[in-house]
């Protein structure tokens, strides 16, 4: 394998390799752990703003997606026979960024309604009244 082929191989590797589910898997973690924690207004503020943020980034993410797609779709012959795996590709990872965004957008409104239920000294409910109807059934 020469030299230039090497290199344009192990750059492609480490771009899977940033963008590999496992590579947040650290971060994930640290969300998961906050969330369990969280009992404050502005833990779950705090936590509002991180899915705020990766909704944010999935959409900016899907947005690219949807960039390639309409330029595959559009001009397919200039990428030959790899036109139309391109654009399966370009299609899955829009709906996967898509969803993510969705479900990003979902926690980060759950914990807003849940920091504007809460006296942010105590973790108690503060003056709207809070209860197990009104909490949200699941936490990421």
């Amino acid at each position: 394998m020469n030299l230039p082929r090497f290199a344009a191989t192990l750059s492609l590797l480490a771009v899977f390799a940033a963008s590999s589910p496992f590579a947040g898997a650290a971060e994930d973690l640290d969300i998961e752990a906050a969330v369990k924690s969280a009992k404050t207004r502005s833990d779950h503020e705090t936590i509002a703003k991180y899915y705020e943020g990766a909704a944010k980034e999935a959409r900016a993410k899907a947005e690219e997606q949807q960039s390639l797609l309409e330029e595959y779709e559009s001009k397919g012959y200039l990428y030959g026979r790899n036109a139309e795996d391109m654009k399966s590709r370009a299609s899955a990872a829009l709906r996967k960024y898509e969803k993510a965004a969705q479900a990003s957008s979902k926690e980060a409104a759950l914990h807003r309604q849940t920091a504007a239920q809460l006296d942010d000294s105590s973790g108690e409910p503060g003056a709207k009244p809070f209860s197990v109807a009104n909490e949200p059934s699941r936490h990421h």
